[in-house]
């Protein structure tokens, strides 16, 4: 008791520690029956939107960013937070790589690895023509030949 401090304001007058409230268990125990009795409608809670409406603010906020606004702008219009948005997208790319996909078969792949071999060929080709004449002309600029 000793060690407890007793605060005196300025006027002089003495204030004691403020005792607990103390409330009859008979008026709790009629408060609880009394909310017992009102049955509520059970109804499920949900949280959030469906996976379909998060794919579809994802797509709109996209096609806002592909016509030349600002994520952040796109995002806050759509009436979430960039965090969500992450996440959201995280969850939906995580959903595309959980369907499984129609299994190509082995001839169509390398039919497939065979086309893309011939056209990188071709473009290396192109690539290699466009620099010789580009470097030759840089020579003739130079006087180098």
């Amino acid at each position: 008791m000793a060690d407890e401090e007793v605060q005196t304001p300025q006027d002089g007058t003495v204030s004691e520690p403020a005792a607990p409230k103390k409330t009859s268990r008979a008026k709790n125990a009629t408060a609880e029956k009394a909310r017992a009795g009102t049955p509520k409608p059970a109804k499920p809670r949900t949280r959030g939107l469906s996976d379909q409406e998060k794919v579809e603010k994802i797509g709109k906020i996209e096609a806002q960013v592909a016509g030349g606004a600002t994520l952040k702008d796109a995002v806050k219009s759509a009436g979430i937070s960039d965090q969500s948005y992450y996440q959201w997208k995280k969850a939906t790319a995580q959903l595309v790589t959980d369907t499984p996909t129609v299994s190509v078969s082995v001839d169509d792949e390398l039919a497939e690895f065979i086309q893309l071999e011939e056209e990188n060929r071709r473009l290396r080709k192109l690539l290699s023509e466009k620099l010789r004449v580009e470097n030759a002309d840089l020579r003739k600029r130079l006087g180098m030949s």
